[in-house]
């Protein structure tokens, strides 16, 4: 267990955050598809080899969450992708979950799959590189949702997940996340937030994992997105502070935030507030996808043999994450 909190803190150590890079292919032919690249194993091969080759690795990012496909793939310079990140001196992850479905009784809300047949894959990603995995339950806001089926279903498949995970000697990502689609307010995040990871960490608990070699991934506190409200970033950063108090455990080392649909300023703005409040002892970061990679998707796409261009879009990302991870982003800095 002491190895699996040395690597928990590995990945969120001193400004290093989390590339989420473990789009379904169904997913990133969506994102490919928007910006009129052909989605070809070669073409999604290449995006992410292009940023796993970027400087900003080194420096930024402690870890990469992958999917079945990318861990399986090989570099052109003939190293595996896990490989690839290890050389960086990231930690190679692995998505384990296989979706959300519709929840039996409750048609309206989701429950993720994928614990059969779950021991034997992590034996097979182990040994492909992965040293840590991620689980994603989502959660909808409404005046009846979510509901206690969804919160307990999740909570008890999230931990039963990562009780595997722990047995096989990798750190799970436990990843509640109550989504901002819809009109709901902060305070309704607040409470609906506060009650899904208090659950999540009963049933955690209850299936002993130990919490030092684990890593949250959860939401931040904010108003649905066709909400009316409008909220400062000081707002966000306190009402998300108290929430992870309130429901977090002490044990737990580290929090990689989700960006849920915000912005890539705006997720980093509002971790960088976070950071500049932070009286807990817990670590705060990033687990970004869109928020770290999008504006580099955008210029690939324009010319997908500008690799240097490609990167230097991705550098300057991961760089502000870094200094929102560590309370010293600016405005200026941003804009340089």
């Amino acid at each position: 267990m002491s190895e699996l909190y040395s690597i928990s803190k590995k990945i969120i150590s001193t400004g290093k955050g989390i590339l989420a890079a473990d789009e379904s292919t169904a997913t990133m032919t969506k994102r490919l598809n928007a910006v009129k690249v052909p989605s070809t194993p070669e073409n999604r091969l290449l995006f992410r080899e292009t940023l796993l080759s970027s400087q900003s690795m080194k420096n930024c990012i402690g870890g990469v969450i992958l999917y079945d496909e990318t861990v399986k793939q090989i570099a052109s310079n003939k190293k595996t992708i896990p490989e690839l990140i290890s050389s960086t001196g990231a930690v190679p992850g692995i998505k384990v979950d296989t979706g959300a479905k519709v929840l039996a009784n409750s048609k309206d809300e989701k429950i993720t799959e994928g614990l059969d047949g779950l021991r034997d894959r992590l034996k097979e990603y182990y040994k492909l590189g992965a040293r840590f995995t991620k689980w994603r339950a989502v959660y909808v806001i409404s005046d009846k949702f979510p509901s206690k089926l969804s919160i307990h279903t999740n909570a008890h498949a999230l931990a039963r997940y990562a009780a595997l995970v722990q047995e096989t000697g990798m750190v799970p990502i436990v990843e509640p996340e109550v989504l901002m689609d819809g009109e709901h307010n902060a305070q309704d995040c607040f409470v609906k937030t506060s009650e899904v990871l208090k659950k999540c960490y009963d049933e955690l608990i209850l299936n002993k994992v130990d919490l030092k070699g684990t890593i949250l991934k959860p939401n931040m506190i904010l108003p649905g997105s066709i909400s009316k409200e409008k909220m400062e970033c000081r707002k966000v950063a306190e009402l998300t502070l108290k929430c992870l108090k309130e429901s977090v455990p002490s044990e737990v080392p580290g929090i990689a935030f989700l960006s849920g649909g915000q912005t890539e300023k705006e997720a980093t703005e509002n971790l960088n507030e976070i950071n500049k409040l932070n009286n807990t002892d817990f670590i705060m970061t990033y687990s970004y996808g869109r928020a770290l990679q999008q504006s580099a998707l955008k210029f690939w796409s324009k010319n997908i043999k500008d690799i240097n261009g490609t990167q230097n879009t991705f550098n300057h990302r991961a760089n502000m994450c870094s200094l929102a991870a560590q309370g010293k982003w600016t405005e200026e800095i941003e804009n340089k």
